[in-house]
This record gives structure tokens, sequence and C-alpha cells, in this order.
């Protein structure tokens, strides 16, 4: 049985959904829950194909929590039912509105528990919010070469240029970056 494949942690806002007030051609507005999401349908599909070839896992790491699955997955054009991480004790209300980088953030905590469940996973971890990470993050980071990290730009989101850069990491097994 072949090992599973690397972990691919999905922000939404930020990532998916880019603060933008014109869209380039081809792009996609809808509202969700109130909040007025933009993405690139090409990027998506790209994200999609990644998790389909088996070549990652997609797993949901967003204050979107179990929205991003019931709200946004088949809309934007991924599969329903990807796994999704939460703060412990949170309810599945969908986003909170909790700032980026503050120490104990929970993101790291649910990435933490993502690599200690299979420690010979590698993951990527996209998410806008690793652009500037706090101390403990950052610490987290360092000591986990195989933890790849992708911060978009929340105006622009992730790019094909980010994906690019994704998959030559993907092809590199033997090679550990972050």
């Amino acid at each position: 049985m072949p090992p599973p494949p690397p972990i691919l942690l999905l922000d939404v806002d930020g990532v998916l959904n880019a603060v933008r007030r014109e869209l380039p051609e081809g792009w996609r507005r809808e509202t969700y829950n109130g909040f007025v999401l933009s993405w690139d349908p090409t990027v998506v599909a790209r994200l999609r194909e990644l998790h389909d070839s088996g070549r990652v896992e997609l797993q949901w790491l967003t204050t979107w929590t179990e929205k991003a699955d019931e709200l946004l997955a088949e809309p934007m054009g991924l599969p329903r039912g990807l796994r999704t991480h939460r703060r412990e004790g949170e309810s599945p209300t969908g986003y909170d509105g909790e700032r980026r980088g503050l120490p104990g953030w929970w993101k790291l905590g649910a990435a933490r528990e993502a690599a200690l469940d299979d420690p010979q996973r590698r993951i990527v971890w996209i998410d806008d919010d690793l652009a500037e990470p706090a101390e403990d993050t950052n610490a987290w980071l360092a000591a986990n070469d195989h933890v790849l990290v992708v911060a978009p730009d929340f105006e622009v989101g992730l790019t094909h240029a980010e994906l690019d850069r994704v998959e030559a990491w993907l092809a590199t097994p033997d090679r550990q970056e972050s």
C-alpha cells in the first residue's frame, strides 16, 4: 500500500477569497453566509486536480471551519467531505474574525496536530496569515522542514506561480524546504 499523500492545509480568506474590488477576467464573485467572496476558478481547479489525482490530501484550515465544506466547496469547484480542522471547543458557526499571528494561534495547534498524526507525512500549509507569523509559529515552522509554507498576498489570493512552487516541491520528495 503506498504511503498517504502530503496534506495540503487550505485557508479561505486571503487564499481562495482574494480581497479585490475589480475582478480579473474569468474570476467569480458570490455571497456566502453574508460574506462576499472573489476567486479564480482556474486556481481552484488546480487544487482540485492535485487532490483528485492523489498528489495531496486537501484539508480545510480556515475560520470558515465546516462552513467551508457546507457552503463553499461545491460552488468554488472543490470536493465536499474534506477533513476540516477547527479550534477545540469552537462551535461550527463559521468565520469568527480572530486575528492572525497571535501566540497560541489555533491554526498552529491544528497544523501541529496534523504533523503529529503522521510524522512521516509532508505538509503544504497555504495561509495568507503566514506572511508574518508569530514567534511560536515561526519556531515550529523552522523546526519542521517537511512543511512547505505558501503565504499569498490577501489582496491577490493564491496564484498559479505559487501553485507551480507547490507542484515543484511535491515532485522532489527528497528536498525539504519551507
